[in-house]
């Protein structure tokens, strides 16, 4: 079977969820509602952030305050579950929580520019170009929000680079490959005046989250990656 034949049985097979999904994400109503829900999501988070949590050092805000803006109430609930200086414990589920939403706060940046400057401003219509380009902008986004805080930790470029070669690259390809992928069954055509068009890019976003995260707890089991601190540890440090 063809790389095409395979990506036409894999479409239809996909259709009957595009059919359910694509009036909801292209509805202007709902993408209003949807906004004043992340606005609230990012109001809460940030009233948090400062008043119970200010030992949470600011990669981890911008992260989650990304994570939020993203996937609003969403969002905000793994902020609660697994990025608060006040859980009860970590755990695995935790770690992988965090450390996909370190992944998803850089990756989602890079979707977005992606998608809004190649199919929304320069209107380029060939869906591979696109869909390469998204992925090349994603993954630099991505790829780069690892490699500093490791050369803030004191680590070589060189060493910086390839730990983040080897630990990023799984969790990134399968979330974006699953976000542009649902972007594109989507929103196919679309153009950036549309509601279908930010629709379908917010909704991406949160699928590739979703995928993505089984694949960042099985590298944490493995001890590939160790993911972002647990935030309990930092409440009395004065981080």
């Amino acid at each position: 079977m063809s790389v095409a034949s395979l990506l036409h049985s894999i479409e239809e097979a996909l259709a009957p969820a595009r059919e359910v999904v694509r009036p909801v994400v292209s509805d202007h109503r709902v993408l209003a509602a949807w906004a004043v829900l992340v606005a609230a999501s990012v109001g809460v988070l940030w009233w948090d952030l400062r008043r119970n949590n200010e030992a949470i050092p600011s990669l981890m805000r911008a992260v989650w305050s990304l994570v939020v803006v993203y996937s609003g109430p969403a969002g905000l609930a793994l902020y609660w579950y697994a990025g608060r200086t006040q859980i009860s414990q970590d755990s695995l589920w935790r770690r992988g929580v965090r450390s996909t939403a370190h992944c998803y706060s850089g990756c989602g940046a890079g979707e977005v520019t992606g998608v809004v400057l190649l199919v929304g401003v320069l209107a380029i219509g060939n869906s591979l170009v696109t869909t390469l380009g998204t992925f090349a902008f994603a993954y630099t986004f991505g790829y780069a929000l690892t490699v500093g805080p490791l050369l803030q930790d004191g680590e070589t470029l060189t060493t910086a680079l390839a730990d983040a070669l080897y630990t990023e690259t799984p969790s990134i390809t399968v979330m974006e490959v699953t976000a542009i992928g649902t972007d594109l069954l989507l929103a196919g055509g679309a153009t950036i005046g549309e509601p279908l068009f930010w629709g379908a890019l917010a909704f991406s976003l949160s699928v590739g989250f979703v995928a993505a995260f089984p694949v960042n707890v099985a590298l944490l089991r493995v001890g590939v990656k160790e993911g972002m601190a647990n935030p309990a540890e930092l409440a009395g440090s004065g981080a």
